[in-house]
């Protein structure tokens, strides 16, 4: 019997301690990954330091779930334009998409080729390579991760275990790659950020873009509402009112979702719609608050929008229904309700807002909040809503 629990002991402590041998530490992590570093820093100009620290961070020391079963060392999701492996990791929300490697250089290499193809990041490889505390800002600034900490805690990783030694390595070889002009082996990864007034070009999730003078992200389906508002530091409530949602949750589908409030109008007075789709959809599409949407077309969020469909974003002439829409709900209560719209403006020539204002005994600054002016440029004919 002493035999058999001896050995069962012994069994015990041979399984702790190959747990704790597969445990590394950061010290070992950087030996072990730091040619990598300075390699891609002479291929691609991504600081050594930089990767070494991000690579630290995004790993827990090379010890995360996710690099053990991915070989993914820098936490880089899916997105649209990757189509090798990849695994599913609970972070921002459940069964998220990652990339999977079959290596850890060719993580390096993806991670390199990532920073280097994004437009947005273009701005990092004109500081010096050794300015390590510029890099660390500026991937924060740009989109990088959304934890306001992260400079600080990559400066931290660098300053502490020495890190900046292997920039300078690599600095004495840096290749010469011309701006604009390089494409990735792998990924397209010369993918161009969305135009911030077009929505209809991908946009990578979570980077923030503008629609009609708003901010406002592309998040991923499975995604939840609480995590973006809490990596935005954005209440709650006020999300859900910016989106014109009533209920969190885990969104269904790929979406635009708002970090601010919507404008009352859109950029444009009317959108054709190119296909049968949601009257929401529409509204963030544009960036309008849907109640309004909703009244400048006398429809409800029930409507049929068919292809070739003639939208109001601006109140419409005569309160006019959008051309060609079937509704199908409440019907009996939108003719019974009379849609009353803020009263507009048209501007005439040499016409300006202090004179608009005048007018109608509004202030310029109420002029501008209710139409979502950004500068005092009018155009003739433009219609300007001049009361709340």
């Amino acid at each position: 019997m002493i035999k058999k629990i001896i050995y069962l002991l012994t069994m015990v402590a041979g399984i702790c301690g190959s747990v704790v041998a597969q445990t590394i530490t950061p010290d070992q992590y950087i030996e072990k990954y730091k040619d990598l570093a300075i390699n891609e820093m002479k291929r691609m100009g991504v600081p050594a330091a930089i990767t070494l620290a991000q690579g630290l961070l995004e790993t827990e020391n090379g010890n995360s779930v996710l690099v053990k079963k991915s070989n993914n060392h820098f936490g880089i999701k899916c997105k649209s334009s990757w189509t090798s492996d990849a695994v599913t990791h609970d972070d921002d929300a459940p069964g998220e998409c990652f990339r999977s490697y079959k290596d850890a250089e060719a993580s390096y290499r993806d991670h390199s080729n990532y920073l280097r193809g994004k437009e947005w990041y273009a701005f990092l490889f004109t500081l010096d390579p050794t300015d390590y505390k510029g890099w660390a800002k500026g991937l924060r600034k740009a989109g990088y991760a959304t934890n306001p900490k992260y400079p600080d805690i990559l400066i931290k990783n660098i300053e502490q275990y020495n890190l900046q030694q292997y920039s300078l390595m690599g600095a004495k070889d840096l290749a010469k790659i011309e701006t604009g002009k390089y494409q990735d082996d792998k990924e397209p990864a010369t993918e161009k950020p969305s135009d911030s007034n077009d929505p209809n070009v991908p946009a990578e999730a979570n980077a923030i873009n503008y629609i009609n003078g708003h901010k406002y992200i592309n998040a991923q389906k499975g995604t939840s509402l609480l995590a973006i508002a809490t990596s935005n530091d954005i209440d709650l409530s006020k999300l859900l009112a910016f989106n014109d949602l009533e209920e969190d949750g885990i969104l269904k589908n790929d979406q635009i979702v708002f970090l601010q409030k919507k404008s009352k109008t859109g950029q444009q007075d009317f959108y054709l719609v190119q296909q049968q789709e949601p009257i929401y959809d529409i509204a963030q599409k544009k960036g309008i608050q849907l109640k309004y949407l909703l009244l400048y077309n006398t429809i409800t969020e029930n409507s049929l929008i068919p292809s070739g469909t003639k939208l109001y974003l601006t109140p419409a002439p005569q309160t006019q229904q959008a051309v060609g829409i079937k509704n199908t709900a409440a019907s009996a209560v939108v003719k019974n309700e009379p849609v009353v719209l803020p009263k507009t403006h048209a501007v005439q020539p040499r016409e300006g807002l202090y004179a608009i204002a005048k007018k109608y005994q509004v202030s310029v600054q109420q002029l501008r909040q209710w139409n979502n002016l950004t500068t005092d440029y009018l155009k003739i004919g433009q219609q300007l809503i001049v009361s709340e």
